[in-house]
């Protein structure tokens, strides 16, 4: 006999105890207690965000401390008239104040185009907003961030130079590449990679510059999710497919996804002070970046600077919406708690709306936006932190700020960063006479801090989904023709990489297996370490925001979780960061101790 259907009545009924019971879900999450590392009370907020606001051409510091308040006055508020009333920009024309060598970089002739302009700091006010589903944007933190003086902030800042030194050298050729030995030798001539601090080992050709998390650091540097592409609309025949694996074209619907990038010139700027001190006054030279004409204008990842491009222009949630489309092209098994996966004359259903290819790829880009807004209230209203080109700068400056700066302050913290950087031969590997940073864009850094990383948060958040709703212990396989990506449990130790020109994809042999939960976190680490590659980021930014866009993830899917129909009986076993495994369903999170699902503790 069939369920009685409820009336509307006892439905809406229904549905405000979801609401409710949701909320509080949330609610008993309870609040995370927000602190910085203090740089903040530095003199002259020399270690803190102030791109945009007037800066002393001598020092590179912000002119008058006044205007930091106003600014954090408009971050607090969220107000748009006190935003408004914050000074932007120089305390001049720029015609008025820049040096010859700037004049070309503002007004390029030969495109006709003056970016005689400023930026706008970027959504400064996010933090404010409520979502409905979620931990909400202020109830989650992130750890203070390395401090000024620090061996850690010390060892993120030489790795950055390291970054940019070898920007342009292809990922293929670093195993044998001399100046790829000489960094990792200086890196470790740090005090804190010598303590093995970073994932308790010294730095290798093996692990440097990749992530921390499980299959980081297996396999070729660039994550099969970002190079390969699938075989074209319904095409499963070898003998008649549209395209191969090795294309690199993705089924978007009836159309294509390119995985190539657009082939940036290799060309490092805000290398001279004066253009450095016009982007910190909030000099608008976005879109000024040059790029190769002669040859394949695109190309798959090869490099650093190719991998900054991507993440210049990317739509924050494209390399993970990308995979999801790949996974479901491979027809990879989903979670084994995900309904309806049994033969259709078994189930009588298909997953779409729910538990099928539309409700993960929502999803996918559902939880990007919840990131966003945590991250922004981490960037403006805790941490605040100044981005690496500033530190870089404030290392060229050094006497400078020390003789401009009247107050106490233990201006040791500043030279003994760049005593160590220069004592480990970092210094000795940048072109040019300066250590300014040389960055990828030419606008340098985004107008907000860095602390946390926007890409790492929402890449945390997006890999979370994906990781929660295919089976992450499956293999990622490439065939030995590099016709076919697919996953199965069993392992062909077949990859791709692009050549060292990046015009094609090879097939080669990996020592350890390629595993999905791997291939997505290295995914989430590509993503995030290229706005390193670019000189917009430092380590931590990447590792505590992926934590957080972590956390965000898993409280919407535990929120969710009550919303689906009991008799379903669905579930998640989500493999975290970590390394612990978490079953999500309508009871809560628990910790599991086995992918059998043996529970041994609630943790919501």
């Amino acid at each position: 006999m069939s369920k009685k259907t409820i009336s509307p009545r006892e439905r809406q009924k229904k549905s405000l105890d979801v609401r409710i019971n949701a909320a509080l879900i949330a609610l008993a999450r309870g609040v995370e207690e927000q602190k910085d590392n203090g740089d903040e009370k530095l003199p002259r907020k020399m270690m803190s965000f102030t791109k945009g606001l007037p800066h002393d051409p001598e020092t590179g510091l912000i002119i008058s401390e006044e205007d930091f308040t106003k600014f954090k006055d408009g971050i607090c508020s969220g107000d748009p008239a006190v935003i408004k009333e914050t000074p932007l920009g120089p305390v001049a024309n720029f015609s008025d104040i820049i040096e010859p060598s700037a004049r070309q970089v503002l007004w390029r002739s030969d495109v006709g185009k003056s970016t005689n302009k400023v930026r706008a700091w970027e959504s400064s006010g996010a933090g404010q907003t409520f979502d409905l589903e979620g931990p909400d944007a202020q109830a989650l933190s992130i750890v203070p961030a390395p401090a000024l003086g620090s061996d850690e902030l010390t060892a993120e800042m030489a790795e950055v130079y390291c970054h940019a030194i070898l920007r342009d050298l292809p990922f293929a050729n670093f195993e044998n590449d001399p100046q790829v030995i000489a960094c990792i030798n200086a890196l470790n001539k740090l005090d804190y990679f010598k303590q093995c601090r970073r994932n308790e080992q010294a730095l290798t050709i093996d692990n440097v510059f990749r992530g921390f998390t499980l299959g980081d650091c297996t396999g070729p540097y660039i994550s099969q999710f970002l190079l390969a592409g699938n075989n074209g609309l319904n095409q499963k025949d070898t003998d008649t497919m549209e395209f191969k694996a090795s294309d690199g074209y993705i089924n978007y619907g009836s159309i294509t996804i390119n995985q190539r990038v657009r082939r940036a010139s290799a060309i490092n700027y805000m290398t001279n002070w004066e253009e450095y001190i016009d982007v910190q006054n909030g000099a608008d030279f976005r879109g000024l970046e040059e790029y190769v004409n002669e040859g394949p204008k695109r190309r798959f990842i090869t490099s650093g600077r190719d991998l900054a491009t991507y993440v210049h222009y990317d739509a924050l949630y494209e390399a993970y919406l990308n995979a999801c489309l790949l996974l479901l092209g491979m027809e990879a098994p989903y979670d084994e708690g995900v309904l309806y996966k049994d033969p259709d004359i078994r189930d009588k259903q298909v997953g779409f709306a729910h538990f099928g290819g539309p409700h993960i790829l929502t999803l996918v880009t559902e939880v990007a936006t919840r990131a966003l807004k945590t991250v922004r209230y981490q960037k403006f209203n805790v941490h605040i932190r100044c981005r690496p080109e500033v530190l870089a700068a404030r290392l060229e400056k050094k006497e400078a700020i020390i003789n401009n700066i009247d107050e106490q302050w233990d201006a040791s913290m500043l030279t003994n960063t760049y005593n160590e950087i220069n004592a480990a031969g970092i210094f000795d590997h940048l072109a040019g006479d300066n250590v300014l940073l040389p960055m990828a864009f030419r606008e340098g850094s985004p107008m907000h801090p860095s602390y946390g990383a926007g890409h790492a948060t929402v890449a945390g958040a997006c890999v979370t989904i994906l990781k929660a709703f295919f089976d992450h212990r499956v293999y990622v396989n490439v065939s030995e023709d590099g016709s076919e990506i697919s996953v199965s449990t069993s392992d062909s130790h077949k990859a791709f990489v692009p050549n060292s020109e990046g015009t094609a994809l090879e097939v080669v042999t990996t020592s350890s297996p390629l595993t999905l939960e791997g291939e997505l976190n290295k995914l989430a680490a590509n993503i995030s370490i290229g706005r390193n590659w670019a000189g917009v980021h430092y380590y931590s930014d990447y590792k505590e925001s992926l934590l957080l866009g972590e956390k965000i993830a898993i409280g919407l899917l535990e929120e969710q979780a009550i919303t689906y129909n009991p008799e379903e009986k669905f579930f998640l076993m989500l493999p975290k960061f970590d390394g612990s495994l978490v079953r999500i369903d309508a009871s809560g999170v628990r910790k599991v101790e086995d992918e059998d699902g043996g529970n041994d503790e609630l943790l919501v």
